[in-house]
């Protein structure tokens, strides 16, 4: 069974993310690719635009898909899962059994955010960023592979100081080390070391690309991602409830930008060389909640944990983008309003 190219409710964008990447897909033209975290969201992006342009190219291409619940997989996008050039792997990314034969290409996108992981079991949390990163470098290694992409995130800056608008890859700030709360920067920042050091000692093609903040179908509504839970709020009806005085400053990429950036990364980007992924266009939490309101349930109301202080300077989680603009031709094509509009969209069709 192939996928269905006129029934995708991401159809569009996963035209255009063919439209932005026409000189990549050759490099995985009858080629082998490994993807740990492939159920998450940016493993579904991965997979749909694989399984895209895999089918529409004619690529040949392979990939193997490690999950711990496959079967909970299925149900979310079948699909995918009925794809015959995608196969999934049951395991854990610290313990998994290496497949057999080469793979050209490995993405480990597991643990790609935080989540209540990081508050309830930091220790876990830790353990399995790291010990989880060596497993599928060892893997790597043994699988030949050329280029290895590490999703890695804008938590390794630490807190992003008032006076920076936007963050950029050489900032030299950090998490705070005697902080629980900082297990998933601080596990990220050893798995960027170890890609740097299996690059030193074995010559593996290692790729970092580092998250911020992301916008889309499949991210989930009751998570820990505000936009999230905004809709969720809206589409209940509201209100919409900012945990919070509603002035941290965020940016969002639309998770078709997403793709094409995570790609690029991975078949252009320089080895051991970070990346910024996220877009540029900084909104506040109270502007957020807003948008989210007028796309979703304009009669919904906005309601504030406690009100802004005037003399409290804004949190900031907003990077800069130059590198990947300059080097890999890569920006935000699609605005925060538009990508709204997007995923209000994809959600109706799902559900209809």
């Amino acid at each position: 069974m192939r996928v269905c190219t006129q029934t995708n409710p991401l159809a569009a964008d996963l035209d255009h993310i063919l439209a932005h990447t026409p000189d990549l897909w050759e490099d995985l033209r009858d080629q082998r690719l490994f993807i740990t975290g492939g159920t998450g969201f940016f493993g579904c992006w991965l997979l749909e635009s694989f399984a895209w342009a895999n089918n529409k190219l004619r690529l040949g291409a392979e990939a193997v898909v490690l999950s711990r619940e496959p079967a909970a997989f299925r149900a979310k996008a079948p699909h995918l899962a009925a794809d015959p050039a995608i196969r999934f792997q049951a395991g854990d990314v610290r313990s998994f059994e290496f497949p057999t034969g080469t793979f050209s290409q490995v993405i480990h996108a597991a643990t790609e955010s935080a989540g209540g992981l990081n508050e309830r079991a930091p220790l876990q949390m830790v353990d399995t960023l790291i010990t989880g990163t060596r497993r599928v470098l060892d893997f790597a290694v043994q699988a030949r592979t050329r280029n290895f992409l590490l999703t890695s995130s804008g938590a390794v800056y630490g807190i992003q100081p008032t006076e920076l608008s936007h963050l950029r890859e050489g900032f030299g700030g950090a998490p705070d080390p005697l902080s629980p709360s900082s297990a998933y920067g601080e596990g990220k920042r050893v798995a960027e070391l170890l890609c740097a050091l299996y690059y030193q000692q074995y010559g593996l093609g290692t790729k970092i690309a580092r998250g911020f903040a992301f916008v889309g179908p499949y991210l989930p509504l009751d998570a820990h991602f505000a936009i999230g839970n905004f809709r969720r709020d809206a589409l209940k009806g509201g209100p919409i409830a900012i945990q919070g005085d509603g002035t941290p400053h965020r940016s969002y990429l639309y998770a078709a930008d997403l793709a094409i950036w995570l790609w690029k990364i991975l078949l252009r980007g320089q080895i051991c060389h970070p990346y910024n992924v996220g877009s540029e266009e900084a909104v506040s939490i109270a502007q957020l909640a807003d948008a989210v309101r007028k796309v979703v349930k304009p009669s919904a109301e906005v309601r504030l944990a406690r009100p802004p202080r005037a003399d409290s300077p804004a949190q900031r989680y907003v990077p800069a983008t130059a590198r990947a603009r300059n080097e890999l031709g890569l920006c935000a094509t699609i605005g925060l309003a538009q990508s709204l509009q997007r995923t209000a969209a994809w959600c109706s069709r799902t559900a209809a």
